[in-house]
């Protein structure tokens, strides 16, 4: 043994405590002393009616003991989180090779290995034991870090003990849990370790236990897994298990498993896989009754921990001990709701084509803008839709809406109908439905996106439509004089002043997202789409007619906003060593640089205008927080640079002409084809009629988010200029912390002086945790997530389907992309990203096809993909993975499929 000297910790009764029986552990002890593991064995060891097998644990202290008396290990960890920031992965891999090669060679110190020895000799110096590793970052409620360190089973002897306490300390540094602390932004350096010593437990059978199903995240229903024999047969995949449901004391599912293989100890220890007996190959591992009281157990010890738990079980001599239990940290939250009873939430994220977290600062003033029920979880909007399910009327106008706009929603939608999980109310009450534009409007985030009812089938002989575009002047008009307003008073306002005055003019916002008038101008070019789309279908057989005639709508400020990325770009053109400097450059110095280059003048005079009218936008502009291109024009680079290689000098005015052309000649060669029909006076009357309200109105539709955006961004100087004195006052630490607080905490921070750092501390770390988290379409009140199915029969082989949105086929590269940044494109390329809102409207006069994640036919994405003529298809479910980037594709627009070549 090593003659190091091992350092003293006293505990409660004046005694060094580097080793702990699992008995004595309790809620007081710290997970930096004993780790998630050893933590929650401890509790479940107090638990009545929870068997767990004795043993103790070498806590943190120990191993932090044992790495001290070598200086290079500190020097080590530094270089490690060097490394990791800076993705150098083989040195990395090298590093930690040397750093694990290190303790296992080392020595224990005597004392410690006295303090085990005593333990063991307590327990059973030649039995048989678990050795655990329980780490200081596992078993969390945000990150499970399961299976990043080692474990060993059936250790027998003292010698062999020692051996397995110093491999699982160097666990800590295999190339598996490097990395995931890694991706997890653990530092290393915080990092340490328990070991847990156990009694083995010899099963006849063992599982895992969820206490809500891992599949569906449904809080209801748990999911049992078991096999024969030691449960690591199952979580190394080696072996299959059956599966059993379970719900409200009741088995709901059950799925026998050919089972062949099973993990068994060995008599001089250690393990060995064998091949099970054929008449227990098909046989039921756990009996009925067994199966209940394992659920029973697991909601024990769910309501212990106060959150869904991941079991480890296993069973022998018909007692049923659990070996390990942690949080579920997959599960999507659920929405935050007082209303009694079952509920159906709908992401908001996906109708409006931003499913990244918001931070609280933005949900506050998103949910200060709407009219619409929504709930907050995960960092997102959800829309709650149980009073719109639970009546006949508006139920078929969301099943026939979201069919329309994004039909995965409207399956998962018509799956919770189906299940009966909310019931139609009573007739008394259902004799007084929501208006149809009440239910649209309980859907809407703003006026922006909104899930529209199909246009009535009328004949043609029926009075058509008229809205006068007068309306929409006015309606621009008075949102123009309202920003000239705010822009005017709000910048003279401080303090508690000036956050009054942004909470007054959020009113005067809502009353001009949801004047009448605009739902008016939005939903009749929404009709006029659909009535051409299924008018012309029925009259001629002529498929998304609607597409083509929607090519360079006037007025639209969003696809305005992606030409003048390529005016912009035939500006800088013709000036080599400004082409240069935005080639070198990835910070927004660039703007002063260009005063010293020739033409950078020119430019950065025509960059200066292009941000006064468009720099308040960005990805993810309906989050306030979000950094605007005014606040990093940078960002732009990759666009403009992409365009001047992509285009030629005037594409953007050609192909808006171009655009115009097309639609001009596909009406005039569909009213030649309708005149020649029976009535064909009458219907060509009505084809012209909805094809000036299509293009009259549709460029309106992006007006009233850009108004909005622009006020957003109005909000934000006033708020950040307060964030700047909070900071300068010892308030706060830095001005981007205001962006935790909700509106009314910022208000409060403001008017007190004070601050709450530890809440804006949770808050970012929720943040971090919410990132992970993919948002699902629909979850209900059970926090189950229903992703909804298409329903295509007839797609090729291997196709991946998704909602057509813009007609056409294309073929060419697949440029698989997550932000605007990574926007270096070339011409043909066709995007795939998980969506795309009005700041990425710039990339599109790059593509020549869009593909994305979520949407649906009115979403930005698709307005302008059609005003643009790019092919698209949108709903692609996990297209970002399942398409290569670089693979060869082809995009049937119209169809509604991806064919990988």
């Amino acid at each position: 043994m090593s003659n190091t000297k091992f350092g003293k910790r006293t505990g409660a009764m004046g005694m060094t405590k580097y080793v702990l029986d699992l008995q004595e552990l309790t809620a007081e002890h710290s997970l930096e002393l004993v780790g998630g593991k050893a933590f929650h064995l401890g509790q479940l060891h107090a638990m009545e009616g929870v068997a767990v097998p004795d043993g103790f644990c070498i806590t943190t202290d120990a191993y932090k003991q044992f790495v001290q008396h070598r200086a290079q290990y500190n020097e080590w960890l530094q270089q490690l989180a060097i490394l990791s920031s800076i993705d150098e992965n083989e040195s990395i891999r090298e590093l930690a090779l040397q750093i694990r090669q290190w303790i296992l060679e080392a020595e224990l110190p005597a004392e410690l290995a006295e303090e085990v020895t005593g333990h063991l000799t307590r327990l059973g110096a030649d039995e048989p034991y678990a050795v655990r590793s329980s780490a200081t970052a596992e078993d969390l409620p945000h990150a499970s870090f399961a299976g990043q360190q080692d474990s060993y089973l059936n250790v027998i002897g003292q010698h062999s003990l020692m051996q397995h306490i110093r491999a699982c300390w160097a666990s800590l540094f295999t190339e598996r849990a490097v990395m995931y602390r890694i991706r997890n932004s653990f530092d290393h350096r915080q990092l340490s370790l328990c070991v847990i010593v156990q009694k083995m437990v010899f099963p006849e059978a063992s599982g895992i236990l969820f206490t809500a199903d891992p599949l569906t995240s449904n809080r209801h229903q748990l999911a049992i897994d078991a096999g024969w024999g030691l449960g690591e047969a199952l979580v190394s995949g080696i072996a299959s298990a059956d599966h059993y449901a379970v719900r409200d004391g009741r088995m709901t599912e059950r799925r026998i498993a050919v089972k062949t293989t099973a993990i068994y100890p060995m008599p001089q220890g250690g393990t060995v896989t064998q091949t099970i007996e054929a008449s227990r190959q098909h046989q039921q591992v756990l009996t009925d009754s067994q199966i209940v009281q394992l659920a029973q157990l697991g909601r024990q010890i769910e309501g212990y921990f106060g959150q869904p738990q991941d079991i480890e079980w296993c069973l022998a001599n018909n007692q049923f001990y659990i070996v390990q239990s942690r949080p579920i940290t997959t599960l999507y939250p659920i929405p935050e709701s007082t209303e009694p009873g079952n509920r159906v939430y709908l992401s908001v994220g996906h109708q409006q084509m931003m499913t990244d977290v918001m931070r609280p600062l933005g949900l506050s003033f998103f949910l200060r803008t709407t009219r619409a029920p929504m709930r907050v979880a995960g960092g997102r909007l959800f829309v709650d839709a149980t009073a719109l399910l639970q009546r006949t009327a508006t139920r078929k106008m969301l099943i026939e809406g979201f069919a329309q706009s994004d039909p995965l929603v409207s399956d998962a939608v018509q799956t919770v109908i189906d299940r009966g999980f909310i019931p139609l109310l009573d007739e008394p009450v259902a004799q007084t439905p929501l208006s149809g534009q009440e239910a649209e409007s309980a859907l809407k985030s703003s006026p922006a996106k909104g899930v529209s009812t199909p246009a009535h089938e009328a004949s043609v002989e029926a009075e058509l439509p008229v809205i006068d575009r007068s309306i929409v002047n006015r309606l621009v008009e008075r949102t123009e004089t309202s920003l000239k307003k705010l822009q005017n008073e709000l910048p003279n306002r401080s303090g508690t002043e000036a956050m009054d005055y942004i909470d007054e003019d959020l009113q005067e916002l809502r009353s001009i997202l949801f004047e009448p008038d605009s739902m008016v101008v939005i939903k009749g070019a929404m009709d006029a789409f659909n009535w051409i789309n299924r008018q012309l279908y029925d009259w001629l057989g002529e498929e998304h007619a609607a597409d083509m005639l929607s090519q360079s709508i006037p007025g639209n400020v969003t696809s305005e906003m992606g030409l003048a990325v390529m005016e912009l770009a035939d500006t800088i053109r013709p000036f080599p060593k400004v082409i240069a400097l935005l080639e070198r450059t990835e910070d927004d110095e660039f703007l002063e640089q260009l005063r010293d280059v020739e033409g950078g003048s020119i430019v950065r005079e025509a960059m200066d205008a292009y941000l006064q009218r468009y720099g308040m936008r960005c990805p993810g502009e309906i989050d306030l927080t979000r950094m605007r291109w005014s606040e990093h024009p940078a960002a732009l680079i990759p666009l403009l640079l992409s365009s001047i290689k992509s285009n030629a000098s005037d594409a953007g005015k050609q192909r808006f002409h171009l655009g115009e052309q097309r639609a001009a000649a596909k009406e005039a060669e569909l009213s030649e084809r309708i005149v020649q029909l029976p009535e064909g006076e009458q219907k060509l009357r009505a084809f012209q009629h909805y094809v000036r309200m299509l293009r009259e109105l549709s460029g309106y539709r992006e007006y009233p988010k850009y108004g909005m955006i622009r006020r957003y961004f109005i909000y934000k100087q006033a708020i950040m200029r307060e964030a700047e004195h909070l900071v300068q006052t010892g308030v706060i630490r830095h001005k981007e912390d205001v962006y935790e607080l909700t509106l009314e905490e910022l208000n409060e921070f403001v008017r007190t002086r004070q601050a709450d750092l530890e809440l804006i501390e949770q808050r970012r770390r929720d943040d971090e945790q919410y990132s992970r988290l993919a948002p699902p379409r629909v979850i209900t009140s059970e926090g189950e997530t229903i992703s909804g199915q298409y329903r295509q029969d007839s797609l090729p082989e291997g196709a991946l389907p998704g909602t057509p949105v813009s007609a056409g086929v294309v073929e060419g590269r697949a440029r698989v992309l997550h932000s605007m940044q990574e926007a270096t494109l070339e011409e043909g390329d066709i995007l795939v990203t998980p969506f795309t809102d009005p700041g990425w409207t710039p990339v599109f006069v790059t593509i020549k096809g869009l593909i994305t994640e979520v949407g649906g036919v009115m979403t930005h994405g698709a307005v302008i993909a059609r005003e643009y003529g790019l092919p698209a298809i949108v709903g692609v479910d996990q297209a970002t993975t399942r398409i290569r980037d670089g693979q060869r594709i082809r995009l049937h627009g119209g169809a509604g499929y991806v064919e990988l070549l």
